[in-house]
């Protein structure tokens, strides 16, 4: 019996998929521009820089005796500005602020303000014989240099308003002089002292 030739497979036509690899032709690279990478370093600082201290915290100084004892002339305090995000401002907090436009007129520098929180809305506010009296009640304050020599209202602090007034009561540029703080001007909140090294701490509010 004539043997029968085996079949011949068919002709595959497709090239095989090539393995994958880890080593791909590479291209020359040209060598990065040190003043490229130093400046592209300093813009990224910069705007780091910029977005903490608009949002988050920022240093000052404390030009005047206006919050004496509590603070000294050139101390160094960073205000933060994340709690007010969240909740209001409290009685005792010292913040940091800008004036009412009425303060700064046209084509004069407007310089931040910084006292302590003492009225609240919505409530009275009454200073006499030495006292502030909140909603008939006296406020204890042992952070003051001298009991006030002034007489004041009864006021009722608007909404979204408070009265700010300074630790040094009777040489303080502040809320009894020229009234109430609108809220929308409130920077931040002083937190901490960092100048000068014997002092560093915590702000304590009231």
């Amino acid at each position: 019996m004539p043997a029968v030739p085996k079949p011949t497979p068919p002709k595959n036509n497709l090239s095989p998929e090539p393995a994958l690899s880890n080593s791909p032709d590479k291209k020359p690279v040209a060598a990065p521009n040190p003043w490229v990478e130093v400046m592209q370093t300093i813009g990224l600082s910069v705007v780091l820089a910029f977005g903490i201290r608009h949002f988050v915290a920022e240093a000052r100084y404390i030009p005047s005796g206006s919050m004496l004892p509590t603070l000294e002339v050139n101390d160094r305090l960073v205000v933060e500005k994340i709690s007010y995000r969240f909740n209001p401002p409290e009685r005792g907090d010292i913040v940091v602020f800008w004036p009412p436009d009425s303060l700064t007129p046209p084509g004069k520098r407007r310089d931040a303000f910084i006292k302590r929180v003492i009225g609240l809305p919505g409530e009275e506010v009454t200073i006499r014989d030495g006292q502030v009296f909140i909603n008939g009640e006296v406020l204890e304050e042992n952070y003051i240099s001298a009991p006030p020599e002034y007489q004041w209202g009864p006021e009722q602090v608007p909404e979204d308003h408070y009265l700010v007034l300074g630790d040094n009561r009777n040489s303080s540029y502040d809320g009894h002089a020229w009234g109430f703080l609108p809220g929308e001007n409130i920077i931040g909140r002083a937190a901490v002292r960092f100048w000068p090294p014997s002092r560093i701490g915590w702000l304590d509010t009231e």
